[in-house]
């Protein structure tokens, strides 16, 4: 048997990548972009070309975009990380990173936009016969920690709990910040595989350890997470169905 190949080098990564360049004036609306922007934006649906920039995105992906140009315009030398979010036309996942473009005098004159499209990486097609609006899911998740970028595989999430318009993922590893909101992920991980219990909380089925009731309230216990997570009445019987249990299992606390 041949050996397996070595493990692809970060440069490898980043030359596979394409780059799109998105240029703003001061006043955030769009004055250029380049060919890979313009075949991933859905430019040619967007018209007028000269928009602000945010009505390219989803309503639901243009706070997040709104906070990147307010930390960029705000504090450019505190060089902020990368921004994940989800693009519906087509459906892409984003790095998306701005810098604001100052005069001789220091005084804003542009922003330059800048994203790599890493969704080849973080997610794989519809298995065949899928409803034909079905959604590519994410077999990894891109999350930031500190100034690292880091591509979780989904089978190491233990859980994923709402923080606002983002979202914290939780491995055996700890816990880690994801740009993306928890709608956006319930939507793209593997519905066998992931269960929302709550509007704050999504589980992997794999890692419950232990359900248990409280106050009449049922809980969920994971494996490698001291965390008890509440479910919601709504979610219960749903959850318990997907476990393989009948409510009278259910250990009573």
């Amino acid at each position: 048997m041949d050996p397996s190949p070595p493990p692809a080098s970060p440069l490898h990564h980043i030359e596979r990548f394409d780059v799109g360049i998105v240029q703003l004036d001061a006043e955030r609306r769009v004055i250029g972009m380049n060919d890979f922007a313009r075949r991933v934006l859905p430019v040619e649906r967007m018209q007028p070309f000269d928009r602000m920039v945010l009505s390219f995105h989803p309503e639901r992906s243009q706070p997040k975009g709104e906070f990147l140009l307010d930390r960029a315009g705000a504090c450019p030398a505190a060089n902020p990380l990368p921004m994940t979010m989800i693009i519906n036309i087509p459906e892409r996942v984003l790095l998306i990173k701005v810098s604001r473009m100052t005069d001789g005098a220091g005084d804003p004159v542009a922003y330059v936009l800048v994203f790599h499209d890493v969704t080849e990486t973080v997610a794989v097609e519809p298995v065949p016969g899928a409803p034909r609006d079905a959604r590519r899911r994410l077999h990894k998740i891109p999350t930031a920690q500190g100034s690292q970028i880091l591509f979780v595989d989904a089978e190491q999430v233990l859980r994923v709990h709402s923080d606002g318009h983002y979202t914290r993922v939780v491995t055996a590893d700890g816990e880690r910040f994801c740009n993306l909101g928890i709608g956006d992920l319930e939507a793209r991980l593997d519905p066998e595989r992931f269960f929302r219990v709550h509007r704050t909380h999504i589980l992997n089925l794999d890692a419950v350890r232990e359900l248990v009731r409280a106050d009449g309230r049922l809980a969920v216990r994971l494996r490698g997470d001291a965390t008890e997570i509440p479910v919601s009445r709504t979610a219960a019987a749903g959850l318990l169905e997907r476990l393989g249990l009948a409510a009278s299992a259910v250990r009573a606390v």
